[in-house]
């Protein structure tokens, strides 16, 4: 998968947007509600890589189903994900684990009273 790819999935979500906090070579896939971060795509060791969120149990789950899988770099190890975006894992695996992320991060609804 290539950046514009990834950055153009992640953008496929309502309410999202595109951020550059961190300066050249890491683009942030963020709510607009709550600002919060749900993909964080970056260059590392001459691969394509995205952070996403994820809970601790699935975490461990794909880190041993999946090489690309890795703990999140710069990120929490327990909650975060780094993902190689030039191995072999499933587009549609990927994209699971993107909306994971986009659940996790997402806005919390008001309940109305």
């Amino acid at each position: 998968m290539k950046l514009e790819e990834i950055v153009e999935y992640c953008l496929s979500y309502p309410a999202s947007y595109e951020d550059h906090p961190f300066g050249e070579g890491w683009t942030a896939i963020r709510h607009k509600g709550n600002k919060k971060i749900f993909a964080l795509i970056f260059e590392k060791d001459d691969h394509l890589c995205v952070n996403l969120k994820c809970d601790p149990d699935r975490s461990d789950f794909l880190r041993n189903a999946f090489k690309e899988v890795k703990p999140g770099y710069h990120m929490s190890k327990e909650h975060w994900n780094t993902i190689i975006l030039d191995g072999d894992l499933p587009e549609d695996d990927l994209h699971d684990i993107v909306k994971h992320s986009f659940d996790l991060t997402r806005p919390k609804r008001k309940v109305k009273k």
